[in-house]
């Protein structure tokens, strides 16, 4: 007999709603002595959508196996500078997903993205105007701009706590026998002006990491594991809400096909290339050199 088949016979006279539903109900029963009211509603939902899920697709016991082998190769993937269980929940647009349930932002200010797997050590402290790239990559730049708040008011003292992959699309602790660890990060203060500025250099796309069970899942999907060339960035300043975003460098391949969705147009920065050599002196680059100018702005706290 047919799977299919299978599957009708053992719901046959029952509808999809009914199979099962004392089961749902038992289980949302269960959690009437939780004195959390927020847990009790986030188990309930999560209970009553996977019940519906199992329902709907008819779940085999077999399929039920291979989801259970699926998270728990996940989790044994993670390590302590590697966090499987937030690149799955990128690729399936979940991290998205929350982003912009909690994103209702004031008009104008800089929308926020996912935080991604790669935010798992700590940036070293740095001087504004110090250079993050610490290998020397192909595309020397300079990336300023001011943190202001939504009335375009200046936020001195604001903290940046910045993130990126090289030039090639790597992360300092994807090749710790390769990259100075911190190469690529740095936190910086802004000063009296909200204004920052640091070097580096241009950061390349690059596939999220495929060696485990969320690249096992793209690949059997015929999915691409590419992102665009971006620069993480968590912005801070008392008064006010932090946001993470990323800036997307204009022009990059994947910028209309991120692995995990999180392009929003009005983070795309153009790196323009800059001819300037009073600037380049200015900055301590050479001439010419590309330039990102940008402003962050933040919402103050309600």
């Amino acid at each position: 007999m047919a799977e299919a088949e299978r599957r009708r016979a053992r719901g046959a006279g029952m509808t999809s709603d009914a199979i099962g539903t004392s089961v749902t109900e038992e289980a949302v029963a269960s959690l009437h002595a939780s004195a959390d009211p927020r847990l009790r509603e986030l188990l309930a939902g999560l209970i009553g959508h996977l019940h519906d899920f199992v329902r709907e697709t008819r779940l085999t016991q077999e399929e039920w196996e291979q989801a259970i082998a699926f998270l728990t190769a996940t989790g044994q993937k993670c390590t302590d500078t590697r966090q499987e269980f937030i690149l799955l929940s990128d690729v399936l647009g979940l991290s998205m997903l929350v982003e912009t349930v909690n994103g209702d932002r004031v008009p104008g200010a800089t929308e926020s993205t996912v935080l991604g797997p790669f935010h798992m050590t700590e940036s070293p402290v740095r001087e504004l105007g110090d250079d993050i790239d610490l290998v020397g990559g192909a595309e020397p730049c300079v990336v300023s701009g001011r943190v202001l708040s939504a009335d375009g008011t200046p936020l001195p003292g604001a903290v940046l706590d910045v993130w990126q992959a090289d030039d090639r699309g790597f992360y300092d602790v994807q090749q710790p026998d390769v990259q100075p660890a911190g190469n690529g990060r740095g936190l910086f203060t802004a000063d009296a002006g909200g204004r920052f500025w640091f070097r580096t250099c241009v950061p390349a796309p690059y596939p999220i990491p495929t060696d485990g069970p969320v690249g096992d899942l793209l690949r059997a999907t015929g999915r691409h594991p590419y992102r665009p060339a971006h620069i993480h960035f968590i912005v801070g300043a008392e008064g006010h809400t932090p946001v993470t975003t990323h800036i997307f460098v204009a022009g990059s391949d994947y910028l209309d096909s991120d692995a995990v969705f999180a392009v929003k147009k009005s983070l795309v920065q153009d790196f323009a290339t800059t001819d300037d050599p009073s600037l380049a002196a200015e900055f301590g680059m050479p001439s010419p050199f590309r330039h990102a100018r940008f402003d962050l702005v933040l919402e103050p706290n309600a």
